[in-house]
């Protein structure tokens, strides 16, 4: 098969000339997903509970080991977005080079990732994972506005699970989404039950979840939807 990464010792750290832009971007996610529990495990790793520190801690990771696993690619931390914002981390090339028939340079992210804590630290930001009302903090809530990913039609959301069953905080968001569908349905700021997050597939022994949704989307984006992975860690096992 052509559109694929290479896989010989030649070939390493660089992309074929037939790749897809989305399985290499599919490919990236993989990667994340596979080292989550392996950066929460990581005996040299400080315990924290802050999103900013986990976020920072989870970028050091991903840099680290990619050079050896994915020299393809090198993880930034803060990526700057539209105005003064800035998403929580970026993925991009280690060399300049075509993806498919698009040119990538080492300065332009290809898939930009936010991670949220769950459960959010305080009662009153208790949905930020899907929305921070007019803070504009909430994680699904600022790609839906285009405050981040912008330039992109896939995302991710990092969650970092502190309490709780993974499939129960699956319900719990999804109740949310639903909730708003009638609460919150004025200004640029609309929710469908059809936004509602999806695919839920829990790899039990990692402790680890990959779900997926779909939004539609205002400002100035490259698409009227933006397509999310969500990617779970369950924190604190043992």
């Amino acid at each position: 098969m052509a559109d694929q990464l290479p896989r010989g010792e030649a070939d390493r750290g660089r992309i074929t000339s037939g790749l897809a832009r989305n399985v290499f971007v599919e490919r990236t996610l993989e990667f994340v997903r596979d080292e989550l529990p392996k950066w929460r495990d990581d005996p040299a790793r400080p315990s924290e509970e802050s999103e900013e520190r986990l976020n920072a801690q989870l970028c050091k990771y991903l840099n680290v080991v990619s050079r050896q696993k994915f020299p393809m690619v090198y993880f930034h931390h803060e990526e700057k977005q539209m105005g003064t914002r800035r998403v929580d981390f970026s993925a991009l090339l280690s060399e300049n080079q075509f993806v498919g028939a698009t040119f990538h340079s080492i300065y332009d992210p290809f898939i930009v990732f936010e991670g949220k804590r769950l459960p959010s630290p305080t009662r009153d930001r208790e949905r930020e994972y899907v929305t921070g009302g007019e803070s504009k903090s909430g994680g699904i809530q600022r790609f839906k506005l285009g405050l981040h990913g912008a330039k992109h039609e896939l995302a991710a959301l990092i969650g970092y699970i502190q309490e709780g069953e993974l499939r129960e905080w699956f319900a719990q968001i999804n109740n949310w989404i639903r909730d708003l569908e009638t609460t919150l349905s004025s200004g640029d700021e609309k929710w469908s039950a059809n936004e509602q997050l999806a695919n839920f597939v829990e790899e039990a022994a990692e402790h680890i979840a990959d779900v997926t949704s779909l939004h539609p989307r205002v400002g100035e984006v490259v698409s009227p939807n933006i397509r999310i992975r969500h990617l779970w860690v369950r924190m604190g096992v043992a």
